[in-house]
């Protein structure tokens, strides 16, 4: 096979005070790839150099649901292609978004009178989507409960676009509790009361939910970071929403869950991004939708489900959390939670040191010890442990060991 001629680059060319010297181009091999690729379609197996993880979000991800991901990254099932380069209206990804819609339906057990949209702006974009959606104008009245940082700003949000009303908050309490539904003053004009199922920063979950006593019917639900972690009787809800990156994807998808009858009365000053009529007419294919992470999404689904579902993965996640909320109950003070004890969240567990001033060697030996993103919310301070479903067992025992370990070095 013969080279093809050097060429000049165009800044040589554009050099017209120095003669310039071409080399003769070097010798060159063409190599067979194929037993390369051959090897790369090898599904690969886990790493012994995992790290536990125990991030807010982005957060792990089920080891399964990778490998298989890594399988699948050069050569998406024979299609020639990965899936970052497929077209979004091609029969390949069509083929994945709906495969995902529909084991997400199957996984919650979606009515059919709900939709299903996979958006981006992550879970803070639907605060302005939600009022701008249902209020018909600013004029109209909205019932928030608020028990933590994510609700709190989904409250100011919602001022932008209606009228909407504190009916409880955590504040006074640094939001370590959930009010007593049946002492809550709903306003029955309110077009919704939204509420965040569990709250990531503080640690706060919603065991039980209210009942919406407005005119609709309608409850809100940010679900971000309890998402598919339990099962959840979606038909109490007008909507739920979550961003993916807890458990059930990586960042940059943001899934709607959404009573039909509730979709095509946005305000007029709604930008078309934000209408759930434009989504849902479309498919969520409006524009060009975050594919990648709609494809792990729908991988993390299909393992969902060869698990068992979601009665068996809120088992585990009960067992985990329980493994972690003894060792922190029973370290006589040297460790605590503040959230009352009956609506502590499965899914994030803030905790203390008695002697604060070690919190920061607490936090670099158990990276030594190969634990990650212990660190808690700059807000609050501490240590966090986010225990989502792909956290495994054998994480949190490992946590536990070393909070004894360190406990009896230090205490």
């Amino acid at each position: 096979m013969s080279a093809a001629a050097p060429t000049i680059p165009n800044s040589l060319l554009l050099n017209r005070h120095k003669p310039t010297r071409l080399l003769s181009p070097r010798p060159f091999a063409v190599r067979c790839t194929a037993a390369t690729q051959t090897a790369a379609a090898t599904p690969p197996t886990a790493s012994s150099t995992r790290l536990f993880n125990f991030a807010a979000g982005p957060a792990t991800l089920p080891e399964p649901v990778l490998l298989k991901a890594q399988s699948e990254l050069y050569d998406y099932q024979g299609s020639g292609m990965s899936v970052m380069e497929m077209s979004h209206r091609g029969k390949h990804f069509l083929s994945i978004i709906q495969k995902a819609e529909s084991d997400l339906r199957n996984l919650l057990n979606i009515p059919d009178s709900y939709s299903v949209l996979f958006l981006q702006g992550g879970a803070t974009s639907q605060f302005s989507s939600i009022p701008l959606n249902l209020c018909r104008s600013s004029e109209d009245s909205a019932d928030y409960i608020v028990t933590g940082s994510w609700s709190d700003k989904s409250f100011k949000e919602a001022q932008r676009y209606c009228s909407p009303k504190v009916i409880w908050s955590g504040k006074a309490d640094k939001y370590v509790k959930i009010p007593d539904f049946d002492n809550l003053e709903q306003n029955p004009d309110a077009t919704y009361l939204h509420i965040c199922a569990n709250e990531t920063i503080h640690g706060v979950e919603f065991k039980d939910y209210p009942v919406p006593k407005n005119k609709g019917g309608i409850l809100v639900a940010d679900m971000s970071s309890n998402f598919c972690s339990k099962p959840v009787d979606v038909s109490k809800f007008g909507i739920i929403y979550a961003g993916a990156q807890k458990n059930v994807g990586p960042s940059g998808v943001t899934m709607v869950i959404i009573r039909k009858d509730l979709i095509g009365n946005a305000q007029g000053i709604t930008p078309i991004m934000l209408d759930y009529k434009i989504h849902d007419e479309n498919k969520s294919l409006y524009n060009t939708p975050p594919c990648y992470g709609i494809y792990m999404c729908g991988l993390v689904f299909e393992h969902l489900l060869e698990l068992g579902g979601l009665a068996g993965v809120e088992k585990m996640n009960k067992k985990k959390a329980d493994l972690l909320y003894q060792a922190i109950d029973e370290s006589k003070g040297f460790y605590r939670c503040p959230v009352e004890q009956s609506v502590r969240s499965l899914m994030n567990v803030p905790f203390t040191l008695e002697k604060s001033e070690l919190e920061g060697d607490f936090i670099k030996e158990a990276e030594k010890e190969g634990m990650v993103q212990l660190k808690g919310h700059r807000s609050v301070g501490g240590m966090r442990a986010s225990i989502y479903n792909a956290m495994p067992y054998a994480g949190v025992e490992k946590l536990v060991g070393f909070m004894k370990d360190f406990q009896a070095r230090h205490g």
